[in-house]
């Protein structure tokens, strides 16, 4: 008989909403964990994108839509808490009557990352979860073809996303789907809409392994200055890091991922394009239209439909964003209700 395992999506990943006030020491909670990583976005206000983590320290934010260096505001997330998080009065997290998504994922663990002997790279700071799939880490790149990073996750990453934080360098990220044949090949810009870029100085075309991922020579991924990354594996039932073909129907591609997904993010691999990222909370029915773009200051729109369905998610639209006849799509999917099965079933 089959072991069932379930847990909430609140130990792991939750999404929240709020009205700005300008007012410090705002607690935030309701959150159902003290978070590790928080990517805030204005929605009626054309702000940047703002990621703030605990392993930086909760002052310090860079921008996904943004190359620049990362920057310091100590009125933005004052701090990390129990069940949430306190802001300060700084605009692009609490401007008054601005609205405001926030998407919050949970590390924990800060000691004893596993290495091996190929790894070069300990990060200098880092938390990890391994049962949701999700670490931190801060590290000091060397500038080597082939250095080897400890991740902290206990299996296979399937999607990295690294910024340098001293130099203004493109965000670079790494999918498992990017190519159907060699996916480490390549790496997408998340501040760009630009097309994916074949180079081996990102991954050294070189697959992540359970203990390490394999970094080229290049300012993106391995600059000799501080870097972050932020790691994710697929776990069943929780999370889906895959790949759909789009068929270019305002009747679109339906995408199994075994849950109501809480949280998506869609960027077209063979083609470039926009990160489009839909929450269930900002609309809370069908079909849920609203959605920002990682790599843009853009107010949230409504133009580019999709379903969020109780086992995955059906595009409404043949815009070319998500769902162009023959687009190669890939996408990250984190669970609202997951439930896990060692017999497979979700």
């Amino acid at each position: 008989m089959a072991e069932y395992i379930s847990f909430e999506p609140a130990d792991f990943f939750n999404v929240k909403l709020w009205t700005g006030n300008s007012t410090t020491d705002r607690a935030m909670t309701g959150v159902g964990f003290q978070p590790d990583l928080l990517w805030v976005k204005g929605l009626n206000e054309g702000t940047d994108q703002e990621l703030n983590d605990s392993v930086r320290g909760s002052t310090k934010y860079i921008r996904s839509n943004l190359a620049n260096v990362e920057g310091t505001e100590t009125e933005s997330v004052k701090s990390f808490d129990t069940d949430g998080y306190t802001l300060g009065d700084a605009n692009y997290w609490n401007w008054t009557a601005k609205t405001f998504v926030g998407w919050s994922w949970k590390g924990g663990t800060t000691s004893g990352i596993t290495t091996n002997g190929s790894t070069t790279i300990t990060p200098s700071s880092y938390s990890f979860n391994q049962t949701s799939g999700f670490s931190i880490l801060a590290y000091t790149g060397n500038i080597t073809s082939g250095a080897k990073l400890a991740h902290g996750l206990g299996a296979t990453p399937s999607m990295i996303i690294c910024k340098g934080l001293d130099y203004a360098d493109s965000w670079a990220v790494g999918h498992q789907y990017t190519d159907a044949t060699d996916p480490w090949d390549y790496a997408i810009n998340l501040d760009a809409a630009n097309a994916r870029s074949n180079s081996d100085a990102f991954w050294n075309d070189t697959a992540p392994d359970s203990v390490n991922i394999t970094l080229g020579n290049g300012d993106d991924t391995n600059r000799a200055a501080d870097m972050v990354a932020y790691c994710f594996a697929e776990k069943q039932g929780y999370s889906k890091i895959s790949i759909y073909e789009g068929n270019g129907d305002a009747d679109g591609t339906f995408t199994f991922t075994g849950f109501r997904p809480a949280w998506i993010m869609i960027r077209r691999a063979d083609s470039g394009d926009n990160w489009n990222m839909y929450d269930s909370k900002r609309e809370g029915y069908n079909v849920d239209n609203d959605y920002v773009k990682a790599n843009s200051a853009n107010v949230e729109a409504s133009d580019v439909d999709i379903d969020i369905l109780s086992n995955g998610f059906k595009c409404r639209t043949a815009d070319a964003a998500v769902n162009a006849s023959g687009g190669d799509y890939t996408y990250i999917a984190i669970a609202e209700n997951p439930l896990v099965s060692t017999g497979g079933a979700a």
